[in-house]
């Protein structure tokens, strides 16, 4: 049997530099998986690898058993494939709820059922879903960076993803923010208000730094550095992982594992 989502062999050159070196792994249909390292490790080139952002060198990346490599963007997201990324870069001048409404007019997002022939009904509840609904007419210029990182995962979960990838959902966050968005992630992948759309919220690969929120909510963690896998496990296993306390010269896991 194929897995849902599996990479193998992937490799990515700069001229002389392997930014992705013969990296593989796979991501079953039902957990949230962590992504880390030390920054320049590879994983944001990877990640954009694999959204057909970038054109890896070889390698393969299959959903459901089937090759994607190399496919374009929007074809990966029809395919059921999305992400967020470390910079938001939302259509400023225009208002949130047509910022949502953008996403929510790629072809997956419009076979989902008779409700959602209203866009504006379905970036609505996206919109509640992340809890910034009450500035859905406002400018998304005017945003905090927090809600700034609330629009960016409602702009995403408008195209119904099967596999979410989330590039520093954390970064520039405050605490009370970085939990606000920790439970909302979880809660979208138990299926949520979403739930209505799909049996099941999407899987994700979650790429962070802020690995003491990061680990609350993974199921598993997958550690990259120099463009290779040098570690995978539960999150008790990884901070106690040497090699990983190596990677990161001890501080931030060994504060974990103590």
């Amino acid at each position: 049997m194929s897995a849902f989502f599996e990479v193998e062999n992937l490799t990515k050159r700069f001229g002389d530099l392997v930014a992705v070196d013969n990296f593989s792994f796979k991501i079953r249909r039902d957990e949230i998986v962590g992504l880390i390292g030390p920054n320049g490790s590879g994983k944001s080139t990877l990640v954009h690898c694999i959204l057909g952002i970038l054109k890896p060198d070889s390698g393969k990346v299959r959903l459901y058993g089937k090759d994607i490599t190399n496919h374009h963007t929007w074809d990966i997201v029809n395919k059921g494939i999305a992400g967020t990324f470390q910079v938001v870069k939302p259509f400023r001048h225009l208002p949130v709820i047509a910022n949502v409404m953008v996403a929510c007019l790629c072809p997956r997002s419009g076979k989902t059922g008779e409700w959602v022939k209203r866009v504006e009904m379905k970036a609505n509840d996206a919109l509640e879903f992340t809890g910034i609904a009450d500035l859905a007419l406002r400018p998304a210029s005017i945003l905090s960076h927090g809600d700034l990182k609330r629009l960016e995962i409602a702009r995403v979960i408008a195209t119904i993803p099967e596999l979410l990838f989330l590039d520093e959902p954390f970064g520039g966050l405050n605490p009370a923010e970085t939990d606000l968005i920790g439970k909302s992630i979880k809660r979208l992948h138990k299926g949520g208000r979403f739930g209505r759309l799909h049996s099941e919220g999407p899987a994700m690969l979650i790429i962070e730094h802020k690995l003491a929120d990061l680990m609350k909510i993974i199921d598993r963690v997958i550690v990259m550095n120099f463009g290779k896998l040098i570690a995978e496990g539960t999150p008790e296993e990884i901070v106690k992982n040497p090699e990983v306390q190596k990677a990161y010269l001890g501080r931030e896991v060994s504060k974990l594992a103590s």
